[in-house]
Order: C-alpha cells, then structure tokens, then sequence
C-alpha cells in the first residue's frame, strides 16, 4: 500500500494529521532505489505518519498544503539527483527529459530544488521545522562551488530557510531526529547527532571542533575554499571526525557534527526488507510512468560505499569509503519475489552498487577504526593492509543464477577493474566474461595519461591493459566474441591540450570511435571540482592546471570525436596549438587532413586514423562493434556528465545511488539513501561525479 498523497488518503488510513511532510522534487516511486521511498518506509516502521508531497507547484504556495501543518514537521529532498544536474547538461543547456518525472517531462521541479522548496514552505509555516535530506542537501551542507552561477554559494542550510540537515544516506540521522522531535525536543536544540548539520551563535557547547576559513574569506581568497575542502576531506571518517564550524558574517556559525556511523549488514538487510510497492505510484500511469524505475526495477543493490576515492566522485562525500554490503539471503529473497513480478523476463540487469566488486572493508582496521584520512586505498598504489577478494561475491553471482526462473545475471554497473586484477584468482573476471556480460562491458578507465589520472585517483593505464588482456583471453576461453568500451573524460584537471591528444591517439589505436563522451562536470562536494574553481588540489594543496574555458574543453571534447567532420576544424586548432601538426596529413597516424585538402581522401565520410569498418570497436576482436557511451553522476554526479539512453547511472541512473541524467556522482550511485542518492537508472544521466547510484 503506498504512503498517502492526498489529503482523502490520509483520512482513508484514519489519520487527522501527518507527523511529517516528505516533500520531494522526485515524481513517488516507492522502490529502495529512490531516497524517498527508503527514508519514509524507514520513518513507517518507526511508528511515523508520513505523507508523501512530490513535485509541489513551487510557484503556489498551498501546494505544500495537502496534509496540513505536519505534527513534526517538513522533510525536504529535491531527489535521487542534484536539481541542477538534473536541468542540464555540463554545457549548461537544459535537458529534454527528466527520467524522474511522469512521462520523463521536463520542467515539474525549480532550479536548487531544496533552497526553493524550504523558502515556498518558510513563507506559511514560521515555526515548523525543517529538515533537508537528499544528494542535493547533502553535497551543499557547507560553503560550495556552484558551476551553473560561477560562484561560491553559502551553505544550503542557509539559503534555505530550513532547521538541520541530515547528510549522507541518513537513516541513522533522520531516525534520531525524529525521535529527538517527538519527545518533545525544540529542532533547535538537535546539536547532538551525527550525521546533521545545524546553524547556531554559540560555540561553547562544542567539543574540539575544527573552525574552518570564514564564508566570506574564501569569496576573498580562493586558496582559502581550497584549505577548507582539503580539511572536510580529512574529517569524513565517521570514527574520528571533528565537528566543523564554518563561520559567516553577524555571527552565525554553520556546523556539521561527524558523519554517521555506516550501516551493518543486518540494518541494510532491514532497509530493503521494508514493505516497498516497487513501483511508481498508479495515478502516473496515464503520463506513461516513471522512466527512472525502468533499469533499476529488475536490478539488485549489494553494497554501498566506495573505497576508489575517485576525485570527481561525491559518493566519497556521500556515502563514504566505508563498505556496507547486504547478506546473500537478503538479496536472494529480494531476487526471489522480483521473479515472481509479471513483467520479469528472466534477466537481472545488475547486482552491485557504486562499484560492484566490492564487498567488504578495505582492511581489518576500517571495520573498527574507518577509513584512513592520510592515504587512499587503491591509488596511486594499493595499500599494502588491502583485503582483495572476489570471492563472496562471485558465489553471491553463482547462488543468483541458479534461482528457479532467472536466465541471465547482468553486472552493469561500475567494476573497479585494477581491483580485479589484483586478485591473484581471476575467478571473477572468468565468470564476468562466461556469465555477466551481454557482448560489451562497459569500463571507466576515464583517461590514458598518468598526470591525468594521478590527479583522478585512478589507476595507472596498465592495469586497465592488464584486464583487457584477462578479460578477452576469458571471453575467448567462453567460446564468446565480447568487447571492452572505455567511458573517457575530457579536460579533468590535469588534462591539457598535450593529454587529450595522447587520448585521441589511444582511442586511434584502439580503432574505437566514441559516439560520446563524458566532458568533466563540475558538481558540488568532488575535489576535481575544487580543483576547477581554485587551481589548487585541495589534498595537496599544489597547483594543477584545469580547462576552464568553454572553447577549449571544447577543444579536448573534439579530440576525442576527431573523426566527426563537425569537429574537424576544432581538432586542427588544438593541434597546432598542442604543437603536434604531424597529425595533420595524410598518413594512417594523422586524426585529420588538412583544412585545403581535396578529393576523397578529404571527403566528409573519410575516416582518419582507422578502417571505416572499425569506427565503433572497443577491445576485443569483433568488427564493428559501435560504441554507445553513456555516463554517470557518481551517487549524485560528480564524474562528468555520460548520457546514453536510458538509465546508470548517468545513465548511471544506473546506479546508488543513486542514474540516465547526470553526475556517479553524486552521486550514487545507486543505492537511494536519506539523502536521496539513488540508483541512475541505466542508460540515461550523469555520473560524477553528484548517486546511483555510477556506470562505469
């Protein structure tokens, strides 16, 4: 039975009131892969009466009216996406369609749907309180880079009008501050609880927290957001974080306490044990549906976290680097009644969750300590006290294929392939190639040059050779002609003119013609975008150089397209500016002829630098295979914006959390947590970089 939407609902339940409002920018799709349904589902089974605002007419203000002035007050999330990458793309033109919307229509939620959304509820009830949750809230909870205005902006709490914010996934968090709420407790006085971000004048109740530079110095000084970031980032450790304060002007302190403590296996497993309805609420059935619930319908969360500490991934900021992973009874029971569902084909399109492959700790001490703040994981090398195992996981994959009525089990969402290959049992990638894909395997290796991943936090290009080469030999071992088609990203900080040829050269090579490409997207809370706003790299405080200018990430985005004849011009200028006019000819190696040339060879359809019959291979001995680069938002957004059709995460609305529109990133990924990051559905968004889930 779904949660109430009208006011004729909540009296059909017996009820004279709500005790909260869950107002959300997000069309009503009760399945665990959306934020909402989780963290309203959780507040049912705690005894709350919830009811359910989606899409309010942010221009009337009686639209938050339904129910009522609510007993405990407002939830506000703008969904499993950041608003604004949900409106548009890195080029900051508006999106066509909004997968989370009936009918994907575009335009049914405001531009910054949280600050919007507390202001339109602040302007009728003064007193009652509110709380913002979502990947948008979440990754703004401080001072923040705003991309689409080119500004610092101060932190959403603020702008919003709200009370307290609960980051990150929240159940811990919301659970707390409703039970705070109904004892009694002003929201004024929820100072206490981990996971929250409050404002106050007073620091005298505050034990040893860390004051970060003034709002109003970092707008004098940049260098100064860089040093307030660099220290965010070394307090995510929900063991040993410190209180931040962030002061602003007439003395007003904004203060986030430390992160909750990340879910155990048991709690997650009750998470998704819930009573879901798995599906979009029936009055949006003449619209068409809900797209978004497309790809995740038949897909299965694991985990959540993600030890790759990627820079233009918020999921580091959302969920943490902390593994969470369900049991395989849990997600065997989940995969059980998904059979049972009319519409099932037989085919699980996924099992994972920001990355895939992960299933527990990084180490022994991150089960008791956390995370550690002064290195990472995986890069640039891998931690010598890193667990590497497959091994859970692959026997989770084999007990999923073996249920009665289930023909094919996908992984698409992100495989963290320098983890597999450190395996030294190559189980995994074995049954990958045998069992889990369908023809292509879409992998993030993201760029080929060292400076550029160094500064991503990702692998060196080797490894990714090294799983190609393991991959293919499996697929062939199979009997089965499968390709690897890379996600890359053009004008990340690090990526100069030099880098992105060195990119057009590999996707040469390689034969491998990207219909698109993930151009960096600067969403909120990623260090890659820190890294755009103030040249600095906030870890280590050194200068690094960023594409800032539309013109020349557009010269990088064409590099990598060079064989499109829109992009020929553009692919000369960044060439001779590059210094490399040797690729400017005739010869195989060349990515384009000169601009005066004549005859077939320079004709519109020649293809330079490869076979015309190869133009859309990847890895892998097929011909021909085309590729179809889609994209994520990281758990909300923050990799860069991927679009392929219809849901990861990017598509990553394909993934956890958080999905077929923007950033992995934010924004995960894929699992849809209090804070709303959500699975992307796969096929149509963005990934990084700010949920949902990520496909990588």
């Amino acid at each position: 039975m779904f949660l109430p939407m009208t006011y004729a609902d909540m009296r059909e339940r017996g009820w004279d009131a709500v005790d909260f409002a869950y107002v959300c920018g997000d069309a009503y799709v009760d399945h665990p892969s959306f934020g909402m349904a989780i963290i309203s589902r959780l507040l049912e089974a705690h005894g709350y009466r919830v009811g359910i605002i989606c899409q309010p007419d942010w221009r009337d203000p009686e639209s938050i009216n339904v129910f009522g002035e609510p007993r405990l007050g407002f939830i506000v999330s703008a969904g499993n996406m950041d608003s604004m990458v949900n409106h548009y793309t890195v080029a900051k033109r508006r999106r066509k369609n909004d997968f989370y919307s009936p009918g994907g229509e575009m335009g049914l939620r405001p531009d910054h749907a949280c600050v919007v959304y507390g202001n339109l509820i602040r302007r009728t009830y003064k007193e009652t309180p509110i709380i913002l949750g979502g990947i948008e809230a979440s990754l703004r909870r401080l001072a923040h880079y705003d991309y689409w205005s080119d500004k610092l902006k101060r932190s959403i709490l603020l702008d919003s009008g709200a009370d307290i914010i609960s980051y990150g996934m929240g159940e811990h968090s919301v659970v707390e501050i409703s039970d705070a709420l109904a004892s009694g407790l002003s929201v004024h006085d929820l100072t206490f609880i981990p996971g929250t971000v409050f404002r106050t004048r007073s620091l005298e109740h505050l034990y040893e927290p860390i004051v970060l530079p003034s709002y109003q110095s970092m707008l004098d000084n940049k260098e100064e957001y860089a040093r307030s970031f660099g220290e965010q980032c070394r307090n995510l450790n929900p063991y040993s974080a410190h209180t931040l304060v962030e002061p602003y002007d007439h003395d007003v302190y904004v203060v986030q306490n430390a992160p909750a403590t990340p879910l155990t296996t048991e709690e997650l497993d009750a998470v998704y044990r819930l009573p879901y309805e798995r599906t979009y609420h029936p009055s949006y059935e003449a619209a068409g549906g809900i797209p978004a619930i497309r790809e995740v319908k038949f897909s299965l969360a694991s985990n959540r976290g993600c030890l790759g500490e990627c820079a233009f991934c918020a999921l580091n900021f959302h969920q943490g680097r902390i593994i969470q992973a369900r049991s395989h009874e849990s997600i065997l029971e989940e995969a059980r009644e998904m059979t049972k569902d009319p519409e099932f084909r037989g085919y699980i399109h996924d099992v994972g969750g920001p990355t895939a492959n992960f299933r527990i700790p990084a180490c022994a001490k991150q089960e008791k300590a956390g995370a550690c703040t002064n290195r990472r994981c995986l890069s640039p090398k891998p931690c010598k006290q890193l667990r590497v195992t497959h091994e859970d996981y692959v026997q989770l994959l084999r007990e999923l294929r073996a249920l009665p009525g289930v023909k094919k089990v996908f992984i698409r969402s992100g495989i963290r392939f320098d983890y597999a290959v450190l395996d030294s049992d190559h189980t995994f990638i074995r049954e990958l190639a045998a069992h889990h894909t369908s023809g292509q395997l879409r992998l993030a290796p993201e760029h080929i040059s060292e400076t550029v991943l160094n500064v991503m936090g990702k692998p060196p290009h080797a490894m990714y050779e090294q799983f190609v080469r393991e991959f293919n030999r499996a697929s062939k071992q199979a009997g089965k002609e499968q390709y690897v088609l890379p996600y890359l990203m053009s004008s990340h900080p690090g990526s100069t003119l030099k880098e992105a040829v060195e990119l057009a050269e590999f996707c040469r090579d390689l034969g491998f013609n990207p219909e698109q490409v993930s151009d960096f997207y600067p969403t909120p809370s990623t260090v890659s975008t820190c890294i755009y706003y103030t040249g600095l790299d906030p870890r280590t405080m050194e200068h690094v150089y960023c594409a800032t200018s539309p013109h020349e990430k557009a010269l990088q985005r064409a590099l990598i397209q060079y064989r499109n004849p829109k992009n020929h011009a553009l692919v000369r200028e960044a060439l001779i500016k590059a210094g490399r006019e040797d690729l400017i000819g005739f010869d195989a190696k060349c990515l384009v002829r000169p601009a005066d040339a004549k005859g077939p060879k320079g004709g519109k359809n020649a293809q330079h630098g490869g076979k015309p019959g190869q133009a859309g291979r990847g890895h892998g001995k097929g011909k021909g295979a085309q590729a179809k680069h889609g994209g994520s938002q990281h758990a909300n957004g923050s990799r860069g914006e991927r679009r392929s059709g219809s849901t990861r995460n990017d598509k990553r609305t394909s993934r956890n959390t958080s999905s077929k529109q923007g950033s992995k990133t934010q924004g995960n990924r894929r699992n849809g947590g209090a804070s709303g990051a959500g699975r992307k559905p796969t096929g149509a968004e963005a990934r990084r970089g700010a949920g949902r889930p990520k496909k990588r």
